[in-house]
């Protein structure tokens, strides 16, 4: 991890190891591509194997409450911001534009202001980064992630269906 400072802004530069990142993903149970930029680094995840959706869920209905209980992580649905992490989770879709139920798109933050804490006021390390990501992709697996509000990502698993007017 580096310290970069830019006039009177200080920010954390983490220096995230591909191939450890890849080893995460694979543990959990993901097939991966990641794509690295100079801010960013951007996994493309797929649970094959898996015959439900990835457990991505919406916080805010009813008929969800027995996942809302449970999770331990949630997505703002208007940006994809895992709250409370550097990182951002996006619907991935196939070529017809459906989204695709066992696949989501994950970008970890590389530059952080140096204020920015994890849960628990916890600062911000790679060692950090990469026990939240292993936990992150537990959850869409086992325990679920809530989306709360927005339409930008779409929940995949419980009550994802809107209810519309009856005749």
């Amino acid at each position: 991890m580096q310290v970069l400072l830019a006039g009177t802004h200080k920010f954390l530069l983490l220096e995230l190891d591909p191939d450890f990142v890849a080893n995460i993903a694979k543990q959990a149970g993901f097939e991966y591509r990641i794509e690295e930029s100079q801010r960013s680094m951007c996994l493309y995840l797929s649970a094959v194997d898996r015959q439900a959706p990835l457990l991505l869920f919406d916080a805010a209905d009813p008929g969800n409450l027995g996942w809302f209980s449970r999770c331990q992580f949630y997505v703002d649905g208007k940006t994809g911001a895992v709250l409370q992490t550097p990182m951002s989770l996006a619907n991935q879709k196939d070529r017809s534009g459906r989204t695709l139920p066992g696949s989501v798109r994950l970008q970890i933050t590389k530059e952080l202001p140096a204020s920015f804490r994890l849960p628990g006021k916890q600062a911000v390390t790679e060692q950090m980064v990469y026990a939240v990501l292993y936990n992150l992709l537990n959850a869409l697996l086992t325990t679920g992630v809530g989306v709360c509000g927005g339409s930008i990502v779409k929940p995949l698993a419980g009550r994802t269906e809107s209810i519309g007017t009856r005749n």
